[in-house]
């Protein structure tokens, strides 16, 4: 709404319309009163805002009494889609105005600003003239990504630290010691006094974790004495000891031993650096996957968000990791060997290290939530995936150095739980006394590669999802599309012309303005100069904006022309993970030089663009004649240019029993007619049979059905049957 009477007005608490002091709104009122096609297109009468001018309602000091006009013409704000200069213009009217400025409406004329906010809020809410509304300055989203519907709460909000202190001081003022009789601990400076029983609630906790070693089981000093200590022994100077590291030895005739004893006992449970409030969780509990829901409560001073669905998950978490531990050390012999060396060895070997290194820092800076975020919930995502992607196996050396080091960064969340571990892999000695884990190096542009698998992954599931949906059909009858068997990924070298031309701009911009690019009008302009730009200009805004959106999250390299890695290598180290996830027969990768020019203007680096097809095949029976193994007689296509692997990957889609692709053996019949008519013979599975070679490769007639595979140079019919052994 438009404020034009003399009516008090207060635009800090209600309305946001007031053109005389927010910069967005004088844009706004600028915009619409020069934009004739805007008002039509919301309805606006040209007598509804032609019209009228600012109001002046405050005098601010250096700014006057319009101050928004002022600041949005020092900063040549152009329009309402100015976001960042007029960020930067409310930024400087907005605290000014409230602490220095000066009502000037009648009734609070002469009236600093900050002194008439609740005056005049109550009067407008009285009146009927304002309700009270407010809003987050922008999206809140949870722990959890989900969108929140956030709750105005009777709050303050100060500087996190200092502040603490203070409200937890003042406290102690009014309540902590406000009692003079009843159970509870005499305050050592001021004897009448004892301390309130729940803030004397988390001291004699303390006493718990020596308690063992004093008492025993039994608590009414009925006991024996575990460690023969007797109560008239535990002096102050002996518990000063125990519970304060700067203390000396106290005299005493307790052994040394057993003194240093309750000291690494304490220590052990008590530990509440980070802790504040006086009501403390100071009995750190024994179930592990309760401490990891208080290590992922919150960090330092804020408030603990303790969930108890949390610690439920926590335990199921946890008994998960052990029983995969106690699988791969059962397991260890059928795990891969050799050289740690594929594409995705060395990419979890990099994860791995990238782990290491942020949690540590986690831990340093008592990060505790970020710590269990990357030292336990991110570093199982990284062995998830590796098992995930690594089609050829996990290699064993690379699980049990996972083992360990996932041990070690969770210790000092679990203790418990990683003692137990660190035992299961038949370590000796105690977990407490084991060195943090060294980390390797990191190779950033190979992760990222990694994560651009997993993006073009995902992207392909979306792209073969939209070919299956069946074609809308004005008559109504719908054809379900076939399940394509190929996939052709096109990959591009360089960016269209017209990106390279967007991006190279940009680039420059970025360069001499030191990270920083111009308002998009500006960059509209420089690129509507360019001839080989204006048939494209629908397109580059778009682009530009999801380039500063990439810039923003990704940094500088977003703008590089070429890519950091090759991206059809990485798709060809893939492509069985690919093909198996997809549920295809083959995947081909090219680039888009071999594409026509729909396809060039609609790929870019990183961006491939796919296209999904049908192939046809003759079909062939798959026989296994190895006894009681559970594997059957399967059909299926051979396709035109099939190679022994591609078959076996194939067969391995439709058994699910063939989990090793590298122990499958194909077979073809010596003579293809009366072969499969033959019964085979208990212990000579392999006799009138020829193995087929990882050269050979196999062509189709579609015609007369038949399929012929070709040896060295030899064309050779194999009838309708194979053979396949599993070793």
């Amino acid at each position: 709404m438009f404020h034009t009477s003399s009516e008090p007005f207060y635009y800090h608490c209600f309305y946001r319309f007031v053109p005389s002091d927010a910069p967005d709104d004088i844009a706004a009122l600028r915009d619409i009163k020069k934009k004739q096609a805007l008002r039509e297109k919301y309805g606006i009468e040209d007598k509804m805002v032609l019209p009228f001018e600012p109001v002046p309602i405050i005098e601010i000091p250096g700014y006057g009494n319009l101050s928004a006009p002022l600041v949005c013409d020092e900063l040549k704000i152009q329009s309402q889609n100015d976001r960042e200069k007029l960020a930067e213009a409310k930024e400087k009217v907005y605290l000014k105005g409230f602490y220095e400025g000066i009502m000037l409406v009648e009734g609070y004329k002469g009236q600093k600003v900050q002194d008439v906010k609740k005056p005049i809020q109550k009067m407008m809410v009285e009146k009927g003239q304002a309700l009270i509304y407010m809003e987050p300055e922008k999206q809140v989203m949870s722990r959890s990504s989900d969108e929140c519907v956030v709750a105005l709460c009777d709050q303050w909000f100060c500087d996190e630290t200092r502040k603490n202190f203070e409200a937890t001081l003042d406290w102690l003022q009014e309540h902590a010691c406000s009692r003079t009789y009843g159970l509870g601990t005499r305050l050592p400076w001021d004897q009448q006094w004892l301390i309130e029983s729940l803030s004397d609630s988390t001291i004699y906790m303390a006493y718990y974790t020596v308690a063992h070693f004093l008492q025993g089981g039994v608590l009414n000093g009925q006991g024996p004495l575990p460690l023969g200590i007797k109560p008239e022994q535990m002096t102050r100077e002996v518990w000063d000891f125990i519970f304060f590291k700067s203390s000396p030895f106290p005299k005493t005739d307790i052994p040394k031993e057993h003194l240093q004893r309750l000291r690494r006992e304490f220590e052990y449970w008590y530990p509440v650096d980070a802790l504040l409030n006086t009501v403390l969780p100071c009995s750190v509990c024994l179930c592990p996957g309760m401490r990891m829901a208080l290590a992922d409560a919150g960090d330092t001073v804020e408030d603990a968000n303790f969930v108890e669905a949390m610690a439920d998950a926590g335990i199921l978490r946890l008994y998960t990791w052990v029983e995969w531990v106690k699988e791969m050390i059962a397991n260890q012999n059928n795990l891969r060997t050799g050289p740690a060396d594929t594409f995705n060895d060395r990419v979890f070997g990099s994860d791995m290290n990238a782990g290491i290194i942020k949690t540590e820092q986690h831990y340093q800076r008592m990060m505790y939530k970020e710590a269990l975020k990357s030292g336990f919930f991110e570093f199982q995502a990284a062995k998830d995936k590796y098992r995930e992607l690594a089609i050829e196996g996990m290699h064993r050396d690379l699980v049990f150095q996972f083992i360990e080091k996932q041990t070690l960064l969770l210790a000092p969340i679990c203790p418990h739980l990683c003692e137990h571990t660190w035992g299961l892999m038949g370590k000796t000695g105690s977990l407490m006394k084991a060195l943090w884990p060294v980390a390797g190096p990191v190779d950033e542009v190979l992760m990222r590669s990694s994560q651009y698998v997993m993006e073009t992954a995902h992207d392909l599931r979306i792209r073969l999802k939209a070919y299956l949906a069946p074609p809308k059909s004005k008559k109504g009858d719908v054809k379900p599309t076939a399940k394509p068997s190929h996939c052709t990924i096109y990959v591009a070298k360089t960016y269209p012309s017209w990106q390279h031309s967007a991006l190279s701009l940009l680039g420059k911009h970025y360069k001499s303005n030191k990270g920083a690019l111009p308002d998009n009008k500006v960059i509209a302009m420089e690129l509507g100069a360019l001839p080989e730009l204006k048939k494209y200009m629908k397109r580059v805004m778009p682009f530009v904006a999801m380039i500063k959106e990439n810039l923003e999250k990704n940094g500088a390299r977003v703008l590089d022309l070429e890519l950091e890695f090759d991206e059809r290598a990485v798709l060809l180290e893939n492509l069985v993970y690919l093909t198996n996830s997809l549920e295809l027969d083959q995947i081909d990768v090219v680039f888009t030089s071999e594409a026509d020019d729909k396809i060039k203007e609609d790929c870019c680096p990183g961006k491939p663009f796919s296209v999904f097809r049908s192939e046809p095949g003759v079909a062939v029976s798959l026989l296994n004649p190895q006894p009681s193994n559970g594997l059957f007689t399967t059909t299926i296509d051979i396709r035109q240019g099939d190679s022994r692997d591609s078959i076996i990957r194939r067969l391995s889609k439709v058994n699910r029993f063939i989990k090793d692709l590298s122990k499958v053996k194909l077979m073809r019949f010596e003579d293809p007619v009366l072969g499969p008519r033959r019964v085979p013979i208990l212990g000579r599975e392999e006799q009138g049979k020829l193995t087929i070679s990882d050269k050979s490769f196999f062509s189709i007639s579609l015609a007369d059905r038949k399929v012929l595979m070709t040896d060295n140079g030899l064309s050779i019919d194999i009838g309708d049957t194979l053979v396949y052994l599993v070793q």
